[in-house]
């Protein structure tokens, strides 16, 4: 094992327990670990993500289920074309190359850092599960989702709030539900274009796993604005530094 497989595995835990403790934000790290810590090309390590990211998320989708924290229709609503925009989404990934494909993802993590700093409103009034809203919200995630391997929850918890009318704890377990059913739509049209280093992947999710159980002790003690916050500017930061690689054109090699 090389020193960029055993790093990449210990933070594993990170992305879990982010995961957990947020609904989302964690699935965006785990596309840089595979490409500038484990060394691996960034269009396979799209595919490795979303077998991370799925498996992840699902684990944590069931404990917010049992702990009532859940919306059904909601969740239904965002999974039900948010399947079919990951399938579709994941066949974009082989159309760019490596480089833009970071571009893009750096692009996109920026935004996300700074949506996640910024303090969102708190819901006055609850409405109702607005039905197209939900459907073209959920397909425009899924398609990310294909596209780059990032789960999208961070996406999705503000639309559940905003267009499903529902509270945030039941919006981070049904973000959960909902990045699981879409890993498996993207995964299922990369698989089709590359091959994976299976045991990689298993290891990585399987301690992934153990920090989502952390995540959502963390989400029970800390206040979800103030980890929200720091993680914010924790990706702003990697963002920068991932773009500035992406143009200047360096190569992803594995520590060793």
């Amino acid at each position: 094992m090389t020193v960029g497989t055993g790093v990449s595995l210990a933070l594993a835990l990170v992305i879990g327990l982010t995961l957990g403790a947020l609904g989302g934000g964690g699935s965006i790290l785990t596309l840089p670990v595979f490409v500038f810590v484990a060394g691996i090309p960034a269009q396979e390590a799209v595919a490795m993500s979303m077998v991370v990211v799925g498996g992840t998320s699902l684990l944590g989708a069931g404990l917010h289920w049992r702990n009532g924290n859940f919306h059904i229709k909601a969740a239904l609503l965002f999974a039900a074309t948010g399947v079919i925009g990951a399938y579709a989404g994941s066949f974009l990934t082989h159309m760019v190359s490596q480089r833009v494909l970071l571009g893009i993802f750096a692009a996109l993590m920026l935004i996300t850092g700074m949506a996640m700093i910024r303090k969102r409103p708190e819901q006055k009034e609850q409405q109702q599960c607005r039905f197209w809203p939900c459907l073209l919200i959920g397909a425009a995630v899924g398609v990310l989702t294909g596209f780059l391997g990032v789960g999208g929850g961070f996406l999705i918890v503000p639309a559940l709030v905003l267009f499903a009318g529902i509270e945030t704890k039941a919006a981070v377990g049904s973000s959960l539900a909902i990045i699981a059913v879409n890993a498996v739509g993207g995964l299922a049209g990369q698989l089709q274009q590359v091959s994976l280093n299976w045991q990689l992947t298993v290891m990585f999710l399987g301690l992934a796993m153990v920090g989502m159980f952390g995540g959502l002790f963390v989400a029970e003690k800390v206040p979800s604005e103030s980890l929200s916050k720091a993680f914010g500017w924790f990706v702003v930061v990697l963002a920068l530094v991932i773009g500035g690689l992406a143009a200047a054109g360096v190569r992803t090699t594995a520590l060793n």
